[in-house]
């Protein structure tokens, strides 16, 4: 059986689901994660529900059917029937690794209270954090197992290309593919690891479990 973590792969190889307008549906990789991913004219909804729920579910939202899967009205009807909740949808983008030193001094710290690594332990496992003056920079495995990165740069370091000296950082410190996921509203954000060498691939939207 194709799981999601199969389909990530192929993805970040350069190899996409076939773009036919179809929706593919697989379970769910772990309790916590589940979603859609939107790669081009093609979905997939990695859900622990009915198959045919989601597709019937699909035909019946009022919109053009290659943007369904993240229409507001799709995604609030798996949210009801999921109990989850979710913040935005995301820009979704991969970087390979790169060999080499990272190209800035970094100092890996374990700070469980800074935010930005409170925020990624709530999401992700194994992460790991490194600081560097004016920025921070997180990675820990995510969706489907999947390498994820986010960076974060302090007010008054800005506007000096550290965004994307520590999304290159990454790409040295890690040994396979890295995801990135961006409020496509984040264009610095997005600028800065587009310059770093990270393809978009898609878009995401993650259903959090229920607080508590």
């Amino acid at each position: 059986m194709t799981t999601l973590r199969d389909i990530l792969d192929a993805a970040a190889a350069g190899v996409f689901p076939p773009a036919d307008g179809g929706t593919t549906v697989v379970p769910q990789p772990s309790p916590r994660d589940a979603g859609v991913v939107s790669f081009t004219a093609h979905s997939v909804v990695f859900v622990d529900e009915d198959p045919e729920w989601v597709r019937g579910t699909l035909r019946g939202t009022d919109c053009d059917a290659l943007a369904a899967t993240l229409n507001p009205r799709f995604l609030t009807a798996l949210l009801d029937r999921t109990g989850r909740r979710t913040e935005t949808v995301d820009a979704l983008l991969v970087g390979d690794p790169l060999p080499g030193e990272p190209p800035l001094a970094l100092r890996e710290i374990e700070d469980a209270g800074h935010p930005r690594i409170a925020y990624a332990r709530r999401r992700r496992d194994e992460v790991r954090a490194w600081t560097t003056d004016g920025g921070v920079l997180v990675m820990g495995r995510g969706i489907a197992g999947r390498l994820e990165v986010s960076v974060e740069v302090d007010e008054d370091a800005r506007h000096r290309g550290l965004g994307r000296l520590l999304a290159t950082a990454a790409r040295r410190l890690a040994a396979e593919p890295l995801w990135a996921q961006i409020a496509p509203g984040n264009a610095r954000s997005l600028r800065a690891f587009q310059a770093a060498g990270y393809r978009p691939v898609g878009a995401e939207a993650l259903l959090l479990a229920p607080a508590g």
